[in-house]
Protein backbone atom coordinates (compact mmCIF):
# COMPACT_ATOMS: atom_id res chain seq x y z
CA UNK A 1 0.00 0.00 0.00
CA UNK A 2 1.46 3.61 -0.90
CA UNK A 3 0.12 7.29 -0.66
CA UNK A 4 0.59 10.25 -2.99
CA UNK A 5 -0.48 13.56 -2.51
CA UNK A 6 -2.77 15.46 -5.31
CA UNK A 7 -3.10 19.22 -5.95
CA UNK A 8 -6.31 18.49 -7.74
CA UNK A 9 -9.04 16.36 -6.95
CA UNK A 10 -8.34 15.83 -11.29
CA UNK A 11 -5.62 13.91 -10.43
CA UNK A 12 -7.74 11.17 -9.56
CA UNK A 13 -10.64 9.62 -11.70
CA UNK A 14 -14.37 10.07 -11.01
CA UNK A 15 -15.21 6.33 -11.04
CA UNK A 16 -11.97 6.36 -8.54
CA UNK A 17 -12.99 8.37 -6.37
CA UNK A 18 -16.47 8.22 -5.77
CA UNK A 19 -16.61 4.58 -5.45
CA UNK A 20 -14.78 5.75 -1.98
CA UNK A 21 -18.42 7.12 -1.69
CA UNK A 22 -20.73 4.72 -1.32
CA UNK A 23 -23.03 6.65 0.47
CA UNK A 24 -23.29 9.31 -1.75
CA UNK A 25 -22.72 12.01 0.16
CA UNK A 26 -23.18 14.97 -2.16
CA UNK A 27 -20.62 17.02 -0.91
CA UNK A 28 -17.45 14.43 -1.10
CA UNK A 29 -18.78 13.56 -5.07
CA UNK A 30 -16.21 13.95 -7.34
CA UNK A 31 -18.02 16.87 -9.12
CA UNK A 32 -19.03 19.05 -5.98
CA UNK A 33 -14.49 19.47 -5.32
CA UNK A 34 -13.63 19.82 -9.14
CA UNK A 35 -16.28 22.70 -9.13
CA UNK A 36 -14.91 24.11 -5.76
CA UNK A 37 -11.15 24.19 -7.86
CA UNK A 38 -12.81 24.92 -11.49
CA UNK A 39 -14.29 28.17 -9.97
CA UNK A 40 -11.67 29.42 -7.88
CA UNK A 41 -14.14 28.66 -4.74
CA UNK A 42 -11.17 26.47 -3.19
CA UNK A 43 -7.87 27.28 -3.97
CA UNK A 44 -4.75 29.02 -2.70
CA UNK A 45 -5.81 32.32 -3.48
CA UNK A 46 -8.98 31.88 -1.15
CA UNK A 47 -7.03 29.88 1.51
CA UNK A 48 -7.73 26.07 0.63
CA UNK A 49 -5.04 24.93 -1.12
CA UNK A 50 -5.54 21.25 -2.35
CA UNK A 51 -3.24 18.70 -0.83
CA UNK A 52 -5.48 15.40 -1.12
CA UNK A 53 -4.16 12.34 0.22
CA UNK A 54 -4.74 8.81 -2.06
CA UNK A 55 -4.30 5.56 -1.11
CA UNK A 56 -3.41 3.13 -3.55
CA UNK A 57 -2.97 -0.90 -3.83
CA UNK A 58 0.38 -2.22 -4.69
CA UNK A 59 -1.37 -2.56 -8.41
CA UNK A 60 -2.45 0.73 -8.42
CA UNK A 61 -6.23 0.73 -7.36
CA UNK A 62 -7.67 3.50 -5.23
CA UNK A 63 -8.37 1.84 -1.77
CA UNK A 64 -8.72 5.52 -0.10
CA UNK A 65 -8.47 8.80 0.09
CA UNK A 66 -8.51 12.05 2.55
CA UNK A 67 -9.93 14.99 1.11
CA UNK A 68 -7.56 17.66 2.59
CA UNK A 69 -6.48 21.24 2.09
CA UNK A 70 -3.71 23.23 3.62
CA UNK A 71 -4.84 26.42 5.47
CA UNK A 72 -3.84 29.81 5.06
CA UNK A 73 -6.95 31.43 6.96
CA UNK A 74 -9.69 30.35 8.93
CA UNK A 75 -12.22 31.46 6.40
CA UNK A 76 -15.09 28.87 5.86
CA UNK A 77 -14.73 26.13 8.28
CA UNK A 78 -17.26 26.68 10.81
CA UNK A 79 -14.95 24.81 13.93
CA UNK A 80 -13.68 28.11 15.23
CA UNK A 81 -10.26 28.01 16.49
CA UNK A 82 -9.29 31.68 16.57
CA UNK A 83 -7.91 31.62 20.24
CA UNK A 84 -5.76 28.73 19.21
CA UNK A 85 -4.27 30.99 16.63
CA UNK A 86 -4.02 34.06 18.91
CA UNK A 87 -2.27 31.86 21.39
CA UNK A 88 0.71 30.99 18.97
CA UNK A 89 0.86 34.27 17.75
CA UNK A 90 1.32 35.83 21.83
CA UNK A 91 3.81 32.69 22.00
CA UNK A 92 5.75 33.92 18.76
CA UNK A 93 4.52 31.01 16.58
CA UNK A 94 2.86 30.34 13.36
CA UNK A 95 -0.33 28.56 13.29
CA UNK A 96 -0.87 29.04 9.58
CA UNK A 97 -0.37 26.99 7.72
CA UNK A 98 -2.59 24.02 9.09
CA UNK A 99 -3.69 21.30 6.99
CA UNK A 100 -7.93 20.91 7.27
CA UNK A 101 -9.34 17.62 6.05
CA UNK A 102 -12.98 18.69 5.26
CA UNK A 103 -15.23 20.13 2.69
CA UNK A 104 -14.73 23.67 1.79
CA UNK A 105 -17.53 26.23 3.18
CA UNK A 106 -19.52 22.79 4.42
CA UNK A 107 -20.57 22.32 7.68
CA UNK A 108 -21.71 18.94 7.15
CA UNK A 109 -21.22 15.59 8.59
CA UNK A 110 -20.05 13.11 6.74
CA UNK A 111 -16.93 10.28 5.94
CA UNK A 112 -13.96 11.67 5.75
CA UNK A 113 -11.47 8.79 5.89
CA UNK A 114 -12.63 7.67 2.50
CA UNK A 115 -12.28 3.88 1.94
CA UNK A 116 -13.93 1.58 -1.33
CA UNK A 117 -14.44 -1.61 1.93
CA UNK A 118 -13.61 -0.46 6.22
CA UNK A 119 -10.47 -0.75 6.79
CA UNK A 120 -8.82 0.53 9.68
CA UNK A 121 -5.47 0.15 8.20
CA UNK A 122 -6.11 2.05 5.29
CA UNK A 123 -7.65 4.87 7.94
CA UNK A 124 -4.71 5.14 10.12
CA UNK A 125 -2.51 5.22 6.66
CA UNK A 126 -4.29 8.21 5.39
CA UNK A 127 -4.16 10.25 9.09
CA UNK A 128 -0.30 9.06 9.50
CA UNK A 129 0.32 10.35 5.98
CA UNK A 130 -1.86 14.00 6.98
CA UNK A 131 0.95 14.34 9.92
CA UNK A 132 3.65 13.48 8.22
CA UNK A 133 2.91 15.81 5.44
CA UNK A 134 2.21 18.38 8.25
CA UNK A 135 6.17 18.17 9.45
CA UNK A 136 7.27 18.43 5.85
CA UNK A 137 5.41 21.45 4.85
CA UNK A 138 5.76 23.04 8.57
CA UNK A 139 2.26 23.60 9.18
CA UNK A 140 1.41 23.79 13.04
CA UNK A 141 -1.78 21.00 13.05
CA UNK A 142 -3.87 18.85 11.63
CA UNK A 143 -8.26 19.02 11.86
CA UNK A 144 -10.69 16.92 10.58
CA UNK A 145 -14.50 18.70 10.75
CA UNK A 146 -17.16 17.24 10.76
CA UNK A 147 -16.35 13.58 10.35
CA UNK A 148 -19.01 10.77 10.78
CA UNK A 149 -19.02 8.50 13.24
CA UNK A 150 -16.40 5.94 11.46
CA UNK A 151 -14.25 8.56 10.71
CA UNK A 152 -14.33 10.14 14.11
CA UNK A 153 -12.99 6.34 15.74
CA UNK A 154 -10.22 6.25 13.65
CA UNK A 155 -9.46 9.58 14.61
CA UNK A 156 -9.65 8.69 18.38
CA UNK A 157 -7.66 5.95 17.74
CA UNK A 158 -4.87 7.43 16.62
CA UNK A 159 -4.48 9.71 19.11
CA UNK A 160 -5.64 12.72 17.92
CA UNK A 161 -8.14 15.60 20.14
CA UNK A 162 -11.87 15.16 19.83
CA UNK A 163 -14.31 18.30 19.93
CA UNK A 164 -17.59 18.59 20.42
CA UNK A 165 -20.30 20.91 19.09
CA UNK A 166 -23.91 21.00 18.31
CA UNK A 167 -26.45 21.59 15.36
CA UNK A 168 -29.77 21.64 14.81
CA UNK A 169 -31.61 18.51 12.64
CA UNK A 170 -34.95 17.40 11.87
CA UNK A 171 -35.70 13.66 11.48
CA UNK A 172 -38.77 12.18 9.84
CA UNK A 173 -40.26 9.63 12.04
CA UNK A 174 -42.46 8.55 9.24
CA UNK A 175 -44.77 11.44 8.62
CA UNK A 176 -47.36 11.39 5.93
CA UNK A 177 -47.30 14.98 5.31
CA UNK A 178 -46.58 18.17 6.86
CA UNK A 179 -49.82 18.13 8.92
CA UNK A 180 -49.33 14.77 10.16
CA UNK A 181 -45.47 16.06 11.11
CA UNK A 182 -47.49 19.35 12.96
CA UNK A 183 -49.93 17.03 15.06
CA UNK A 184 -46.73 15.58 17.07
CA UNK A 185 -46.40 19.29 18.24
CA UNK A 186 -48.09 20.86 21.50
CA UNK A 187 -50.69 23.07 20.68
CA UNK A 188 -49.33 26.23 21.42
CA UNK A 189 -46.18 25.31 18.99
CA UNK A 190 -48.18 24.08 16.14
CA UNK A 191 -50.67 27.31 16.00
CA UNK A 192 -47.11 29.63 15.61
CA UNK A 193 -46.05 27.22 12.95
CA UNK A 194 -49.17 27.38 10.80
CA UNK A 195 -49.53 30.95 11.34
CA UNK A 196 -45.77 31.93 10.08
CA UNK A 197 -46.69 29.59 7.26
CA UNK A 198 -49.82 31.69 6.09
CA UNK A 199 -48.14 35.02 6.96
CA UNK A 200 -45.96 33.75 3.77
CA UNK A 201 -48.55 32.71 1.73
CA UNK A 202 -50.97 35.74 2.39
CA UNK A 203 -48.17 38.15 0.87
CA UNK A 204 -48.97 36.15 -2.49
CA UNK A 205 -45.69 33.91 -2.20
CA UNK A 206 -45.51 30.61 -4.38
CA UNK A 207 -42.82 28.19 -4.14
CA UNK A 208 -41.09 26.29 -6.25
CA UNK A 209 -38.90 22.97 -5.42
CA UNK A 210 -36.10 23.18 -8.34
CA UNK A 211 -33.62 20.67 -9.41
CA UNK A 212 -30.33 21.12 -11.23
CA UNK A 213 -31.16 20.03 -14.30
CA UNK A 214 -34.04 22.80 -14.27
CA UNK A 215 -31.92 25.51 -13.07
CA UNK A 216 -30.58 27.37 -16.09
CA UNK A 217 -28.34 30.26 -16.51
CA UNK A 218 -31.37 32.98 -16.48
CA UNK A 219 -32.62 31.42 -12.84
CA UNK A 220 -29.28 31.51 -11.38
CA UNK A 221 -28.62 35.08 -12.95
CA UNK A 222 -31.55 36.01 -10.10
CA UNK A 223 -30.83 33.78 -7.13
CA UNK A 224 -27.19 34.40 -7.09
CA UNK A 225 -27.87 38.71 -6.21
CA UNK A 226 -29.71 36.88 -3.62
CA UNK A 227 -27.60 34.44 -2.12
CA UNK A 228 -24.53 36.93 -2.56
CA UNK A 229 -26.76 39.82 -0.05
CA UNK A 230 -26.71 37.25 2.50
CA UNK A 231 -22.64 37.48 2.66
CA UNK A 232 -22.14 40.90 1.85
CA UNK A 233 -24.58 42.00 4.62
CA UNK A 234 -22.31 40.86 6.81
CA UNK A 235 -19.42 42.37 5.33
CA UNK A 236 -17.83 39.54 3.33
CA UNK A 237 -17.78 38.39 -0.19
CA UNK A 238 -19.79 34.99 -0.98
CA UNK A 239 -17.68 31.94 -0.76
CA UNK A 240 -19.28 30.57 -3.95
CA UNK A 241 -19.31 32.18 -6.87
CA UNK A 242 -21.71 31.68 -10.50
CA UNK A 243 -19.50 29.24 -11.85
CA UNK A 244 -19.86 26.81 -9.22
CA UNK A 245 -23.24 27.05 -9.32
CA UNK A 246 -23.06 26.50 -13.13
CA UNK A 247 -20.91 23.56 -13.31
CA UNK A 248 -22.88 21.50 -10.64
CA UNK A 249 -26.11 21.79 -12.09
CA UNK A 250 -24.76 20.28 -15.06
CA UNK A 251 -22.27 17.79 -13.28
CA UNK A 252 -24.30 16.45 -10.31
CA UNK A 253 -27.84 17.75 -11.13
CA UNK A 254 -29.73 15.29 -9.01
CA UNK A 255 -27.96 16.43 -5.80
CA UNK A 256 -29.08 19.84 -6.55
CA UNK A 257 -32.42 21.24 -4.86
CA UNK A 258 -33.30 25.30 -4.69
CA UNK A 259 -36.20 26.53 -3.01
CA UNK A 260 -37.42 29.20 -5.27
CA UNK A 261 -40.35 31.73 -3.78
CA UNK A 262 -41.80 33.77 -6.16
CA UNK A 263 -44.16 37.01 -5.78
CA UNK A 264 -45.95 37.27 -9.11
CA UNK A 265 -43.04 36.88 -11.65
CA UNK A 266 -40.42 38.03 -9.17
CA UNK A 267 -38.05 35.81 -7.19
CA UNK A 268 -38.26 37.46 -3.34
CA UNK A 269 -36.85 34.46 -1.70
CA UNK A 270 -34.71 31.73 -2.30
CA UNK A 271 -32.74 28.36 -0.12
CA UNK A 272 -29.75 26.51 -2.12
CA UNK A 273 -30.05 23.48 -0.80
CA UNK A 274 -28.47 19.42 -1.53
CA UNK A 275 -29.38 15.83 -1.05
CA UNK A 276 -28.87 12.35 -1.09
CA UNK A 277 -30.85 9.34 -1.00
CA UNK A 278 -31.73 9.90 2.72
CA UNK A 279 -30.42 13.18 3.70
CA UNK A 280 -31.37 16.90 2.53
CA UNK A 281 -29.22 19.37 3.44
CA UNK A 282 -29.48 23.47 3.57
CA UNK A 283 -26.48 25.74 2.63
CA UNK A 284 -27.47 29.09 1.58
CA UNK A 285 -30.48 31.59 1.39
CA UNK A 286 -31.20 34.94 0.04
CA UNK A 287 -34.31 37.49 -0.14
CA UNK A 288 -34.55 40.73 -1.96
CA UNK A 289 -37.83 41.91 0.57
CA UNK A 290 -38.70 41.17 4.10
CA UNK A 291 -41.80 39.23 4.48
CA UNK A 292 -42.81 38.33 7.68
CA UNK A 293 -41.75 34.55 8.86
CA UNK A 294 -40.04 34.35 4.73
CA UNK A 295 -36.82 33.20 6.25
CA UNK A 296 -38.31 30.36 8.73
CA UNK A 297 -40.41 29.18 5.51
CA UNK A 298 -37.54 29.60 2.85
CA UNK A 299 -34.72 27.73 5.34
CA UNK A 300 -36.89 25.78 6.87
CA UNK A 301 -40.50 24.34 6.34
CA UNK A 302 -40.01 23.93 2.54
CA UNK A 303 -37.26 21.68 3.42
CA UNK A 304 -38.76 19.74 6.20
CA UNK A 305 -42.02 19.51 3.60
CA UNK A 306 -39.28 18.21 0.46
CA UNK A 307 -37.83 15.69 2.97
CA UNK A 308 -41.60 14.15 3.72
CA UNK A 309 -42.33 14.39 0.58
CA UNK A 310 -39.66 12.46 -0.69
CA UNK A 311 -38.95 10.06 2.15
CA UNK A 312 -36.12 11.82 2.58
CA UNK A 313 -34.81 10.79 6.68
CA UNK A 314 -32.61 13.66 8.05
CA UNK A 315 -32.86 17.42 7.10
CA UNK A 316 -29.45 19.09 8.39
CA UNK A 317 -30.23 23.29 7.79
CA UNK A 318 -26.91 24.50 8.61
CA UNK A 319 -24.99 25.64 11.62
CA UNK A 320 -26.38 27.46 14.64
CA UNK A 321 -29.53 28.91 15.44
CA UNK A 322 -31.29 28.23 18.17
CA UNK A 323 -34.17 29.12 16.53
CA UNK A 324 -34.41 26.62 14.66
CA UNK A 325 -35.85 24.09 17.98
CA UNK A 326 -39.05 25.72 18.12
CA UNK A 327 -39.60 24.57 14.40
CA UNK A 328 -38.90 21.02 14.68
CA UNK A 329 -35.14 20.77 14.83
CA UNK A 330 -33.48 18.91 17.78
CA UNK A 331 -29.81 19.05 19.17
CA UNK A 332 -27.24 17.22 17.41
CA UNK A 333 -24.12 16.53 18.46
CA UNK A 334 -21.08 16.98 15.92
CA UNK A 335 -17.74 16.54 16.19
CA UNK A 336 -14.01 17.19 14.94
CA UNK A 337 -10.54 15.87 15.78
CA UNK A 338 -7.25 17.50 15.99
CA UNK A 339 -3.48 17.08 16.13
CA UNK A 340 -1.37 19.66 16.96
CA UNK A 341 2.88 19.10 16.47
CA UNK A 342 3.63 21.31 19.48
CA UNK A 343 3.67 19.37 22.40
CA UNK A 344 2.68 22.05 25.36
CA UNK A 345 -0.27 23.46 22.74
CA UNK A 346 -1.75 20.23 22.15
CA UNK A 347 -1.72 19.31 26.26
CA UNK A 348 -3.47 22.59 27.08
CA UNK A 349 -6.26 22.17 23.81
CA UNK A 350 -6.62 18.69 25.47
CA UNK A 351 -7.64 20.36 28.73
CA UNK A 352 -9.86 23.49 27.48
CA UNK A 353 -11.53 20.60 25.20
CA UNK A 354 -12.62 18.82 27.82
CA UNK A 355 -14.01 21.65 29.84
CA UNK A 356 -16.03 22.49 26.81
CA UNK A 357 -17.47 19.20 25.91
CA UNK A 358 -18.78 19.32 29.67
CA UNK A 359 -20.42 22.78 28.93
CA UNK A 360 -21.89 21.34 25.67
CA UNK A 361 -23.17 18.47 27.08
CA UNK A 362 -25.38 20.56 29.54
CA UNK A 363 -26.36 22.76 26.41
CA UNK A 364 -27.95 20.49 24.74
CA UNK A 365 -29.57 18.64 27.83
CA UNK A 366 -31.27 22.27 28.95
CA UNK A 367 -32.35 22.50 25.17
CA UNK A 368 -34.23 19.29 25.25
CA UNK A 369 -36.87 21.33 27.61
CA UNK A 370 -37.85 23.78 24.56
CA UNK A 371 -38.55 20.95 21.55
CA UNK A 372 -41.93 21.58 20.26
CA UNK A 373 -43.27 17.95 20.58
CA UNK A 374 -45.91 16.60 23.14
CA UNK A 375 -43.46 14.10 23.44
CA UNK A 376 -39.29 13.91 23.33
CA UNK A 377 -36.95 11.50 24.93
CA UNK A 378 -33.94 13.37 23.19
CA UNK A 379 -33.23 10.24 21.14
CA UNK A 380 -33.17 10.91 17.22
Amino acid sequence: MRTRIIQSIADVSAADWNRLNPSGNPFLLHAFLLALEHSGSASAETGWHPCHIVCESDDGEVAGALPLYLKTNPNGEFVFDYAWAGAYQRAGLAYYPKLVAAVPFTPATGPRLLMAENDDAIGATLLQEACDLADRSSASSVHMLFPDAASLALANNAGMLLRKDCQFHWHNRAYQSFDDFLATFTAVKRKKAKRERRKVADAGIVFRALHGHELTTEHWDQIIPLYSTTFLRRGREPYLNKAFFLEISETMPDSLVVFAGYQGEELVGVAICFRSDTHLYGRYWGANAFVDSLHFETCYYQGIDYCIQHRLQVFEPGTQGEHKISRGFVPQETWSAHWLSHPQFAAAVDDYLGQERQHIERYMTALDDHVPYKRYDGEQ
